[in-house]
């Protein structure tokens, strides 16, 4: 496993500490469905516009009262180094900086027997955007409970999927409409 961490955070092959985004070592495996589904709503609340998410936020707020929840971290503003491979498959370099705001929040045990523990929500986005960090935070406690997670599937992830999937198309579309093809003519010569 090429530069990944392993189960005692060994480095990799060129001596960095950390893999790739959406790379698991070796205590993890991608193809556990439960981390499977929760990276992939992870990724769904990171990339939602912030107007988007605030909106799907407050539809799933006007169907009844959303648990109580305390700050584990408050919503911060720092810089993450952005990491780029030549080709995506040469050795890795530094691209740059950018800006990340992360946040961790639990929510508040509830009264039913699926609610006794305390959950805990994370969420790291690009940008500063206290506000949509914090609720991504939120929701992803909320989709980890059973009581919660088929409802906020509802109302909030999948809107957001496809206003996602909307989206990369009409930028597919555009970059496809700047696409040149070069190609060689037989010029007939013998």
């Amino acid at each position: 496993m090429k530069g990944k961490i392993g189960e005692h955070g060994e480095r990799g092959e060129h001596g960095q500490r950390g893999g790739q985004i959406g790379e698991v070592g070796q205590t993890g495996d991608i193809g556990d469905s439960a981390d499977a589904s929760r990276a992939a709503w992870l990724r769904i609340l990171a990339l939602a516009d912030t107007e988007t998410l605030d909106g799907a936020y407050r539809r799933l707020g006007q169907q009844g009262p959303l648990p109580a929840y305390r700050l584990l971290r408050k919503p911060e503003s720092g810089m993450a180094m952005v990491r780029g491979r030549t080709g995506g498959t040469g050795a890795q370099f530094n691209l740059g900086e950018m800006t990340v705001t992360r946040c961790a929040v639990v929510l508040e045990p509830g009264p039913t027997p699926t609610e006794e523990a305390a959950i805990a929500g994370v969420a790291y986005v690009m940008g500063r955007c206290p506000r949509h960090v914090e609720q991504a935070a939120v929701l992803d406690a909320l989709l980890q409970r059973p009581e919660w997670h088929a409802r906020v599937q509802q109302i909030v992830l999948e809107p957001l999927a496809r206003t996602l999937a909307e989206r990369d198309a009409a930028q597919a579309a555009a970059a496809a409409q700047t696409r040149v093809e070069f190609f060689t003519m037989a010029r007939g010569e013998d």
